[in-house]
């Protein structure tokens, strides 16, 4: 079953002779549990891309469903829930709250949403991303690794069935982004997440299960990298 489907979708900035066609009927979908690199030019649309799959922008035209339900045709405040419970970001710039230690980072998407956190399922976090000795550390206290573990920590916390990462390896070292990654692909198998990646790096793409291509607002699959 996919868990994602992209359905001809279009966004235009601007209008007339100025405007921007940062994506031109883009069609796709993702069956739940597989890990999408999308690679492309700076300025060819994938992160304009990833802003529609995570509701924080709005199509001009064409619809985006998530588990068979159509996001944009919902009300605001019915998507603004939907998302927190079902979508996870992952920034490259880390975004975690620095008055806030580890483990209260992790918990943050749970407890805004007046939700109880699972102790069980924290200290199960906490395990696989290696961050059980420094769950009381602020991030200032944390390496730009760590910092990026406790952001999955976060995405992962609310169990969403999609989780969205834009250039999650940015801002790491090699050793640290092929950490990062190895998590991510662990972490997606583990709790059965469909996870889509932007990346500029190529050999990262070729970790995941498919890679697509964004060239000018136009999307090309490129198919599975390991058959």
């Amino acid at each position: 079953m996919n868990l994602l489907e992209v359905q001809a979708i279009s966004k235009t900035y601007g209008s007339g002779e100025t405007a921007v066609h940062a994506l031109k009927k883009a069609s796709f979908s993702v069956p739940k549990g597989e890990f999408v690199a999308v690679v492309g030019e700076s300025g060819s649309g994938k992160s304009t891309l990833l802003n529609m799959l995570g509701a924080l922008d709005t199509p001009t035209s064409g619809k985006v469903l998530i588990d068979g339900k159509d996001i944009f045709a919902m009300k605001e405040r019915e998507l603004t829930v939907f998302r927190r419970r079902n979508i996870g970001f992952i920034f490259q710039a880390f975004n975690l709250i620095p008055e806030l230690n580890v483990e209260q980072n992790i918990m943050f998407p749970v407890l805004l949403d007046y939700q109880k956190p699972d102790p069980k399922y924290l200290e199960e976090l906490l395990a696989v991303l290696g961050l059980k000795e420094r769950r009381r550390h602020l991030p200032s206290q944390l390496s730009g690794g760590q910092q990026q573990r406790v952001a999955i920590g976060r995405a992962l916390f609310t169990r969403p069935s999609l989780i969205l990462a834009d250039e999650p390896t940015g801002n790491l070292d090699s050793q640290n982004s092929s950490e990062v990654i190895a998590l991510l692909k662990e972490t997606s198998k583990k709790y059965e997440q469909t996870i889509i990646m932007i990346t500029h790096n190529r050999s990262i793409a070729q970790t995941a299960d498919r890679v697509l291509n964004v060239s000018d607002g136009i999307i090309t699959d490129l198919g599975r990298c390991h058959e």
